[in-house]
């Protein structure tokens, strides 16, 4: 896998691992397929009030949690409400909603303050943070607080025993889960187990992963390096190819806490200092898995739009350093994590340091591993005291499709996806969008927010890429493509 799993709560972080970790242990109510449509997964049957106010659930038979117990609706409500407090898009739906009511065990209500067009596309959100349904004594947990009880009611059961961080994590079929018989499509249709059990192998040196599965010691690598990809062609017994075809996107984000990034000016300097082509050259090389794109909300799809994006296409190093004499900047520290052990984000921090050092900025630039990193971007204390000024990630493609489900542009304050940024302007855009129904209006008002963001520096797309898992096509079959690893489906030979 593309990072050691060390965090086991895929609401508590938007950490990938955690979210494929997620799929494995949890299901959810709706899912969303290769076409983005959104099918029923838990849910049976539902229905929409005349008035759009009232959306009537009723769960699937036969649900069950690892531990034996059934699925209610208790357990469901706990899990939104949950999900709701961390999740941009969750947030964004409970603002319009005015109770949650138990039908009874099977069926509940979500009924609304005023109709809200994304309440189904909000349940179905494929990617971090993704509104997995758990049982409602572990959903009762705060948001900010990670879970310490990991039963789901998903295809797979999390082996807590044997869980070793570092080394291995193992998840054994669940006997009692009941597919849906619907074909599988991402994270929708039937998810049907065929092998007894799965493990996830960390290894941390790339050649070695990939010397592993040539060997055959391993039959699935989600990230291997792309300069590592040659070593596959002409082997007939692998396959190696992208099974994401919209593909993924780099964000460069700011922390607005803390000087010199609660400066506008100073958050303008730093994307004016940036540009998408250095980090993609820098990370994937190959220039058939990248593509610069303006586009915040992906190229190519429904919301995509140039709009104010100027600003990140081509460094202007003697722009930003006009902006930091015209801001006064003091010489404020500016640190920068760096993730080294995941490699498509290796080189990122580097890459970003040099281009703010050139802009002027006295750059501190902090090499961690990714999962270091995941938990102390989490931390709002000054960077001085263990907290952070920039990190850079990446999105799957299905995360950021639109301004409500894409965390960057949160701009709720505390609520905000980490950097924290504040501005009621953008919540206003985010509101309108969140409420108009005609798809050609949304995609103007996507535009100004767009053009909004770029303004006031919430983060920057740093780069559009595309990553290419490998497996031992001799031994597995069924591998499903979509946003995230999928390990259901796949039958593995002897």
């Amino acid at each position: 896998m593309h990072s050691d799993l060390k965090i086991v709560d895929p609401i508590w972080t938007t950490a990938y691992m955690s979210r494929n970790y997620g799929y494995m242990v949890y299901d959810t109510l709706f899912a969303m397929d290769s076409d983005t449509k959104v099918h029923p997964q838990m849910v049976d049957t539902y229905t929409v009030s005349d008035d759009k106010l009232t959306y009537t659930m009723t769960l699937r038979d036969g649900l069950k949690w690892h531990d034996g117990a059934p699925v209610t609706s208790e357990d469901c409500i706990a899990s939104i409400k949950r999900w709701g407090a961390k999740d941009s898009m969750g947030q964004k739906l409970l603002e319009f909603v005015a109770e949650f009511k138990a039908v009874d065990d099977k069926t509940f209500q979500i009924v609304l303050k005023k109709p809200y067009g994304l309440v189904i596309a909000s349940l179905a959100k494929p990617s971090s943070n993704v509104p997995f349904m758990m049982p409602k004594r572990v959903a009762d947990t705060p948001a900010g607080d990670q879970i310490t009880d990991y039963t789901g009611s998903g295809p797979f059961v999390f082996k807590q025993d044997e869980w070793k961080p570092g080394d291995v994590a193992v998840f054994e079929k669940f006997d009692d889960y009941v597919p849906r018989s619907e074909e599988p499509s991402w994270a929708a249709g039937g998810k049907v187990v065929n092998v007894d059990r799965v493990e996830w192998v960390s290894i941390k040196d790339h050649q070695t992963a990939v010397n592993a599965l040539l060997e055959g010691e391993v039959d699935y690598l989600e990230a291997p390096p792309t300069d590592l990809l040659p070593l596959f062609e002409g082997n007939d017994d692998i396959t190696a190819k992208i099974l994401n075809p919209l593909g993924n996107q780099y964000m460069f984000r700011m922390n607005w806490l803390h000087p010199p990034f609660n400066d506008v000016k100073l958050r303008r300097a730093a994307l004016m200092a940036i540009n998408q082509v250095d980090f993609v050259q820098a990370t994937i090389g190959n220039p058939d898995y990248y593509k610069e794109c303006p586009a915040m909300f992906v190229c190519g799809t429904a919301f995509a739009t140039e709009a104010g994006t100027e600003i990140v296409m081509k460094s202007d190093i003697e722009g930003a350093k006009k902006l930091l004499e015209e801001a006064g900047y003091d010489g404020t520290p500016v640190v920068v994590m760096q993730s080294t052990d995941v490699d498509v984000l290796n080189n990122l921090g580097p890459v970003a340091a040099d281009k703010l050092k050139q802009a002027g900025f006295n750059v501190d630039l902090q090499a961690m591993d990714w999962q270091t990193l995941v938990a102390r971007r989490a931390k709002k204390e000054p960077p001085s005291e263990g907290g952070w000024n920039v990190f850079l990630t990446s999105w799957t493609a299905a995360d950021i499709l639109n301004p409500i489900s894409a965390a960057g542009f949160n701009t709720n304050c505390e609520k905000s996806w980490f950097g924290w940024p504040c501005d009621e302007k953008m919540e206003e855009l985010r509101e309108a969008f969140a409420t108009e129904t005609d798809e050609a209006k949304q995609k103007g008002i996507a535009e100004e927010i767009q053009k909004r963001a770029m303004e006031i520096g919430t983060h920057a797309h740093a780069g559009q890429w595309y990553q290419v898992p490998a497996w031992r096509s001799d031994k597995l079959s069924g591998v499903l493509g979509g946003p995230f690893p999928i390990f259901w489906n796949i039958a593995k030979s002897e």
